[in-house]
């Protein structure tokens, strides 16, 4: 079953015993991303800073309430990567512009053991992901 939200994540995370069954569990998750089309997998659309090819589109919406929010869709060469755009969808994914910047993304990260267990470069490209994101959303 897919998490919901980071909350349910972390309780999903803390089931596994081993750092492998979680590995699989992420990359089941990034299984699940919708797909992106190949027209969208351009080079303007790549997130540098990724050791991996990582394509992100957003567009901003307006929700029922009538607030501008966050829309994205991205996908990776890496089946680890995909699981970690998993992790960004259930954070920023149709959040309002306005709470992007208070989303604490660093204490998710570590509250779900990443930082101990992905090498530098994902980190670092899951960092990269997420300024990316912020950036496209304070510009809008």
């Amino acid at each position: 079953m897919a998490a919901k939200n980071l909350d349910e994540l972390a309780e999903s995370f803390d089931l596994f015993d081993s750092w492998e069954d979680r590995y699989r569990y992420l990359i089941d998750l990034g299984q699940r991303l919708q797909p992106m089309d190949e027209s969208l997998k351009i080079d303007d659309r790549l997130v540098r800073g990724c050791t991996s090819l990582v394509w992100l589109d957003s567009e901003i919406k307006e929700n029922e309430a009538g607030e501008k929010i966050f829309h994205f869709i991205a996908d990776s060469d890496a089946q680890i990567v995909k699981g970690l755009i998993y992790i960004l969808i259930l954070a920023y994914q149709d959040q309002p512009l306005e709470k992007i910047a208070d989303i604490d993304i660093q204490l998710s990260f570590e509250r779900l053991g990443l930082a101990g267990h992905l090498s530098p470069s994902r980190r670092n490209g899951f960092f990269s992901m997420v300024e990316r994101i912020k950036h496209m959303t304070s510009s809008s």
